[in-house]
């Protein structure tokens, strides 16, 4: 990434990301903060879970993004038919040429709505797993680069459905973070019977914000968020003390961690500042580690839920009230 795609400055990062926001909150109506952990998925370059009952608008919300932000979408419905070759594509037998031409599955966008992932064979979840943190895919031995930015939104059934294949453990850390939308109240929901009343048709489009060229500068301006030593220590602290709560089995890896920086980064811009607090953090903290956690077997008799977990871990680990700068190297602080 060249130095034009850093010179955009974080406060236009902010900008650019609100308007996105009240663009598809024309569509999607009320559920703000799922919105902007949405796009703050996005924006940190990573992967969206979005996980809840049918029919609460994560089929629209990945449509809504991708038109906002000017993003090249296609959707894949995963079947318990489908096959990995459905996803990165395969060669085929062209008889004209008496050659094998490679012919690029759907995985090759640059905003692919993985609908209903967890419908589908572990198999064929998987064929994602190298598209989602490597951004290539291999087929006969031959490796393909995706073209940035690169990015899955996929929605997930309650494993209490029928017909559903929980995922992976490998694959729920790829994700970035879990979102859920939860049902609407009754004036949300009306809202939504009104607003398809007044377009008089099902299809509800949004004009670009920005396009892919812009989504990618800033994407690069996030690295001039600042990240002190205590907030970094912090983040640390906190994704460190999933692994000793006496109900988790396996806490969150290191990419938890990982994942609360670049979010936390996202939240400070959307609040006007280049500058990360604590309360970024705890902001970003149970969408980005909650899916990580594997609890003890006797937690999920009780129905604990992982989220409760990251609640208890953020209460008992002190946040730091520092103001001293980062020791890297970084941008301008902005104070």
């Amino acid at each position: 990434m060249n130095d034009v795609d850093r010179s955009m400055p974080p406060a236009e990062v902010g900008r650019l990301a609100r308007a996105v926001l009240d663009a598809v909150g024309t569509v999607v109506v009320g559920k703000r903060e799922a919105l902007e952990l949405v796009l703050a998925g996005i924006l940190a370059g990573g992967h969206v879970l979005l996980e809840d009952l049918p029919g609460l608008g994560k089929t629209l919300t990945a449509r809504s993004f991708a038109q906002a932000l000017g993003l090249d979408f296609r959707r894949l419905q995963f079947t318990p038919d489908l096959l990995p070759a459905d996803v990165t594509g395969s060669f085929l037998y062209d008889q004209r040429s008496g050659d094998f031409s490679f012919r690029a599955g759907p995985v090759f966008t640059n905003l692919l709505l993985a609908d209903e992932i967890n419908r589908t064979p572990p198999k064929t979840q998987s064929a994602l797993l190298e598209a989602m943190q490597e951004k290539q895919v291999s087929v006969e031995g031959v490796t393909y680069r995706l073209d940035e930015p690169f990015h899955v939104l996929a929605t997930a059934n309650p494993i209490e459905y029928e017909g559903t294949y929980p995922l992976p453990e490998a694959q729920l850390d790829r994700f970035l973070l879990r979102v859920s939308f939860g049902y609407p109240d009754h004036e949300e929901e009306w809202e939504v019977l009104r607003r398809r009343i007044a377009r008089r048709r099902e299809e509800a489009e949004i004009k670009p914000v920005v396009d892919a060229a812009t989504v990618r500068a800033m994407q690069a301006a996030l690295e001039d968020v600042v990240v002190e030593d205590s907030i970094g220590r912090y983040i640390v602290a906190v994704t460190a003390a999933t692994r000793e709560h006496p109900s988790v089995l396996v806490g969150a890896s290191p990419r938890g961690s990982l994942a609360l920086l670049l979010l936390a980064r996202v939240r400070a811009v959307l609040a006007n500042r280049d500058y990360v607090v604590p309360e970024d953090v705890k902001a970003v903290a149970a969408p980005a580690l909650a899916h990580r956690i594997t609890l003890r077997p006797e937690m999920w008799l009780r129905r604990v839920d992982p989220s409760f977990v990251v609640g208890e871990v953020l209460s008992s680990t002190s946040a730091p009230a520092s103001g001293a700068l980062p020791s890297y190297a970084a941008g301008p602080a902005g104070r």
